[in-house]
């Protein structure tokens, strides 16, 4: 990694913690807005631990593009929580062939960038 890149990264990491220490949930109850908080931090110490030995600059740069993207979602919406993505349901395509994993390509590819990381530690 380089020392620009470790920066950003770790920019970013303390941006997370920043967002998480004034977070207010949108329903203004202080039970939420706790529970949005450790959220908040345990999914960065979570994903930022899980990527900690990536090396591939397009990896880090995918990593980095999903962080951003994720901070920005949150903080638009005041929901810190990954935002649900409309997909077809799959109950079109039969259990077996290509048609199913046509479709389940297709559903791969849909997925936003936010939401990479979400599936595999959730």
């Amino acid at each position: 990694m380089t020392p620009v890149t470790r920066q950003e990264v770790l920019g970013l990491y303390r941006k997370i913690f920043r967002i998480a220490k004034k977070w207010q949930s949108a329903s203004g109850q202080i039970e939420e807005t706790i529970k949005e908080k450790e959220y908040i931090k345990t999914e960065a110490k979570t994903l930022f631990r899980k990527n900690k030995n990536v090396t591939d600059p397009n990896v880090i740069k995918q990593c980095i593009e999903e962080c951003e993207a994720r901070i920005e979602i949150g903080l638009h919406y005041n929901i810190p929580y990954p935002r649900p993505i409309h997909l077809p349901p799959m109950g079109l395509a039969h259990k077996q062939g290509r048609t199913l994993r046509h479709q389940e390509k297709l559903r791969k590819i849909s997925k936003p960038i936010y939401l990479k990381s979400h599936d595999e530690v959730s």
